[in-house]
């Protein structure tokens, strides 16, 4: 005679098993079931923002390192056909910035994550002390290397963008040049003769005039012709006036 507590014991088995096939089945129908709302992977959300970072900092210099932290694994969002990653106003694109990631289709839904941008990369400093007004030469300046993220945008690369120009402030010896702090030399000064060369296609003209305004180069300014006529042109090295047509 089997002992009771044995057949009680088959049985329970049995029917736990069938419990568990049941509920097996009801889930995968449901993740068939189209009409069962489909919730969002959350770590592709991760990775599409990690994606928009590496495209909008690919031109920059240096290398970049990005780090975007995980999504809130409590978020409950329905599956977007596809997610786009953005900038929110006033974000900036590297340093400790907010990437937005946000759904229009089906179901919209916006989440914004934390990211960390660092770039590492060339920039150039006063190598002595800079006064405003001062002719900028290649002796003045020097590169050095470290995390853009902390500092001000704007920050000059090349030296191409200081050698040759003007300080437009005082800066101290150590301190990196932002474009701001640079500007083009005076090339036009008011009341001094200047030429004007009028280019078109197949022809140039060249006149003398005098000059009405100050200007930097690459600056318009005004001049008027021994005949009386006031025309703008852009300022060029040799108090040239030059005018495209």
């Amino acid at each position: 005679m089997k002992h009771p507590f044995r057949a009680l014991r088959r049985a329970f088995i049995a029917l736990a098993a069938l419990a568990v096939g049941a509920t097996i089945c009801s889930t995968s129908f449901a993740q068939n079931d189209p009409n069962v709302p489909q919730r969002q992977n959350l770590a592709a959300l991760q990775q599409t923002a990690e994606q928009f970072l590496k495209s909008q900092t690919s031109g920059l210099p240096g290398s970049v390192n990005i780090e975007v932290d995980p999504v809130d694994q409590r978020l409950n969002l329905a599956a977007c056909v596809e997610p786009q990653a953005f900038m929110p106003n006033g974000a900036r694109l590297w340093g400790k910035t907010t990437i937005g990631v946000k759904c229009v289709a089906p179901s919209p839904w916006t989440i914004y994550l934390r990211a960390s941008v660092q770039v590492i990369s060339d920039y150039l400093v006063a190598a002595v002390p800079l006064v405003q007004g001062q002719t900028i030469s290649i002796t003045d300046v020097t590169r050095v290397r470290g995390d853009m993220s902390s500092l001000p945008n704007g920050v000059i690369t090349e030296e191409a963008q200081a050698v040759g120009r003007v300080a437009a402030m005082s800066v101290r010896a150590g301190t990196p040049l932002r474009v701001d702090s640079v500007r083009n030399q005076r090339v036009v000064q008011q009341g001094q003769p200047v030429r004007v060369v009028s280019n078109g296609p197949g022809f140039q003209i060249s006149t003398e005039a005098r000059a009405l305004t100050n200007a930097n180069e690459g600056q318009m300014a005004q001049a008027r012709t021994p005949a009386g006529q006031v025309v703008s042109g852009i300022a060029k090295a040799g108090g040239i006036l030059e005018i495209n047509y």
